[in-house]
């Protein structure tokens, strides 16, 4: 790729002054004026050779300059060194990208796990659960892409008291449309979801749990709601694209014995004592963080320690790294949970958090309030239905996670340059058009000439398309996805300059149109795949 050949030539160019340690230097893309790539090598070796910065580039410059790779190089201002590769290399790398299409991915080597999406199967996912649906799963996909076995898994917390209490609520639901005036507790759930399932219970029993409550008939109200629940979040996913290869049960952990495992060993290296009734973890002897019960009085298993036993899991099951999307409401959980993993010899660089703040809907120049009523959006597939697929994901994508996410309702459904979801699709939809112009015009792209001078628009393209896969780790080394957005807005704008200032179909010019097809060809593709990892569709016409 060019800029690994500039960081090549730069670094053997150093190795000539016989530096014992080279530096971490950096090449990047200055201003068009000043050349193709340009370097802070010299300002760094400054140090090393005792010597003024520019006077250190004029030397690094002159051998530079030998490489036939190289047209020019020139020193600016106190020693940045800039440098301009010859149009054959230009031209090698546009043969390079049309014969494998795929140079960004790597084969999957090392084995990791995403864990997110882990609502409490209580409700409907809500627009909150949305953003993190779509940034786990555009994380798993470039993750995938770049040398990694993801397996993607989805937490469900059905053990806790949260769904026998979603059981009662479905209870009283039934219930009262029998007339029963029975209330709901006072931290029940009262969405109008669970009277609609409670008319199912109606139809297939009629009144056959009518008054009657006891541990079977909770057990039932609670399963069937769970079900429920897991049935309406898998068709929520499947809207959004978003597939798991697992789904991992709460009870499992208690079922299996991982959770008594886990109380054993931490009871075992004397890190449980017992207070008020309860067994409390030693939090406080790892981080500066207070004890956590693990037991309450009553008998019953608190959601951290089934939390400790999932992960130890993960561990087990062979995992190198386990990473966890969460809510930032979830921060303060951080510690305890690595703390008990080391308590456990767990390594301390296996679980990595990854934590996204909120969301809120802007529609009409004005925020949103989130509720149940009629009219505002507070579930996830109210805003499918409203923006769509495409806009909804890419929207998600392209918010740095650690902000806050003010989504535009209107600007999301805008169809013009002003959606930036719009604008990237226009870009692949433009080009589709310009090969269909090409092949009424009987243009093909096998006449490619042999010397080539590119115009600084086509080597912008090229140079951007090679960075394809440095911005895809980065993402990987800071979880920010908006990186492939601001991406692929970045290249679609680079696109569309150099086809509003150079004509691409010439019957004139066979040769010229040929390299220009294919320079349309490559750039179209890498748009594609960024909007396949984004999971929104690339339309051929718009």
């Amino acid at each position: 790729m060019l800029r690994h050949l500039v960081e090549k030539l730069v670094r053997e160019s150093i190795e000539r002054l016989e530096i014992e340690e080279i530096p971490p230097f950096k090449v990047e893309i200055p201003d068009v004026k000043f050349g193709d790539y340009s370097t802070n090598a010299a300002f760094l070796l400054a140090k090393y050779l005792k010597k003024n910065p520019r006077e250190i580039a004029v030397e690094l410059s002159a051998e530079i300059k030998k490489d036939i790779s190289v047209k020019n190089v020139t020193v600016a201002g106190p020693g940045f060194i800039n440098i301009e590769l010859a149009d054959e290399i230009y031209l090698k790398s546009v043969e390079e990208l049309d014969r494998n299409r795929g140079f960004w991915k790597l084969e999957p080597e090392i084995a990791v796990q995403f864990e997110f999406g882990s609502a409490n199967p209580t409700g409907p996912f809500t627009i909150g659960h949305g953003r993190q649906l779509v940034y786990g799963d555009v994380l798993c996909r470039i993750f995938s892409a770049r040398g990694y076995r993801v397996q993607r898994e989805m937490y469900i917390n059905d053990a806790g008291r949260q769904i026998r209490l979603l059981g009662r609520s479905l209870w009283v639901r039934y219930n009262q449309l029998f007339g029963m005036e029975v209330s709901l507790p006072e931290d029940g759930y009262q969405g109008e979801y669970l009277i609609e399932i409670a008319k199912e219970i109606q139809s297939e029993f009629n009144d056959r749990f009518v008054g009657i409550w006891d541990e079977e008939v909770h057990e039932f109200f609670s399963n069937f709601a769970l079900n429920k629940m897991l049935d309406s979040m898998k068709e929520t996913l499947n809207k959004l694209d978003v597939k798991f290869d697992s789904q991992f049960s709460e009870k499992s952990l208690v079922a299996d014995g991982t959770v008594d495992r886990v109380l054993k060993i931490l009871k075992n290296r004397d890190l449980l004592y017992e207070k008020d009734g309860a067994l409390w973890f030693k939090v406080s002897r790892f981080v500066d963080d207070k004890d956590k019960v693990v037991v309450r009085s009553d008998g019953t298993h608190t959601y951290f320690l089934t939390d400790i036993a999932y992960h130890l899991n993960k561990y087990e099951r062979g995992f190198q790294r386990a990473f966890d999307i969460w809510g930032s409401d979830h921060m303060g959980h951080i510690p305890r949970m690595k703390a008990a993993l080391v308590a456990l010899g767990v390594p301390e660089d296996f679980l990595q958090v990854i934590i996204h703040q909120y969301v809120n809907i802007k529609q009409g120049g004005e925020v949103v309030k989130m509720s149940t009523r009629k009219g505002t959006f507070s579930t996830l597939d109210e805003l499918l239905e409203a923006a769509g697929v495409d806009a909804t994901r890419y929207f998600f994508a392209m918010f740095d996670p650690d902000t806050h996410m003010l989504f535009d309702l209107d600007l999301a459904k805008k169809k013009s340059n002003e959606n930036p979801v719009f604008y990237v699709q226009y870009a692949h939809a433009r080009i589709s058009s310009i090969f269909r112009t090409a092949m009424d015009k009987g243009i093909t792209m096998k006449e490619i000439p042999l010397n080539y001078e590119f115009a600084i628009e086509e080597k912008n393209l090229i140079k951007l398309v090679f960075d394809f896969p440095a911005i895809l780790d980065s993402i990987i080394e800071d979880f920010k996805v908006n990186r492939l957005t601001n991406y692929l807005e970045t290249l679609a704008a680079t696109f569309h300059a150099f086809y509003n200032k150079h004509l691409v179909v010439d019957p004139e010019n066979p040769g010229r149109s040929s390299l220009r097809l294919k320079l349309c060809e490559i750039t179209r593709n890498i748009i594609a795949d960024g909007l396949q990892l984004l999971g929104v569709s690339a339309p051929e016409s718009m």
